[in-house]
């Protein structure tokens, strides 16, 4: 393959603007996620910011819905648990107040129904029935989905 189709395409800030406000309308985004899409497009810092600035004002951008939809999206659609989203909202560089405000968006109940199936989809006994080890294994895994060790602890009461 020569050079030329190696390359991809540098955008104007206009068009790249236009091209986010498309990718933040297919789903919500974290301004990280745009940040790096922006500077993957060849775009500067200075505009990479000033773009980031209207999309922000013009709604296309917004971390605190972002971070209410990733966390209901990861726990109702993947089963994850608090902590293993808490851990990629942070690494989606998230501030802390935005993620425990997200977290709360997780009703009680619904958490402990989520780890009850996946005790059930994982193991297809009663708990009191299953090994020493099987129960080991069990824990280890829903600490795998993120869940936490004291409610691990007292669903299966090893």
């Amino acid at each position: 393959m020569d050079e030329s189709k190696k390359r991809k395409k540098i955008l104007t800030p206009l068009e790249a603007k236009g091209k986010a406000e498309n990718y933040c309308a297919y789903q919500e985004r974290a301004q990280q996620e745009v940040r790096n899409k922006l500077y993957e497009w060849g775009l500067h810092q200075e505009e990479v910011e000033n773009i980031i600035v209207l999309l922000i004002e013009d709604n296309f951008l917004n971390e605190e819905r972002f971070a209410k939809a990733y966390t209901l999206g990861k726990f109702r659609m993947k089963g994850w648990g608090k902590i293993k989203i808490k851990q990629h909202l942070k690494a989606k560089n998230i501030s802390e107040p935005l993620i425990r405000l997200a977290l709360k968006e997780i009703n009680q109940e619904e958490y402990h129904k989520k780890i009850d199936e996946t005790v059930k989809k994982k193991i297809k006994k009663p708990i009191s029935s299953i090994s020493f080890i099987e129960k080991s294994k069990l824990y280890t895994y829903l600490q795998s989905k993120g869940f936490e060790n004291d409610i691990i602890y007292n669903k299966i009461n090893i």
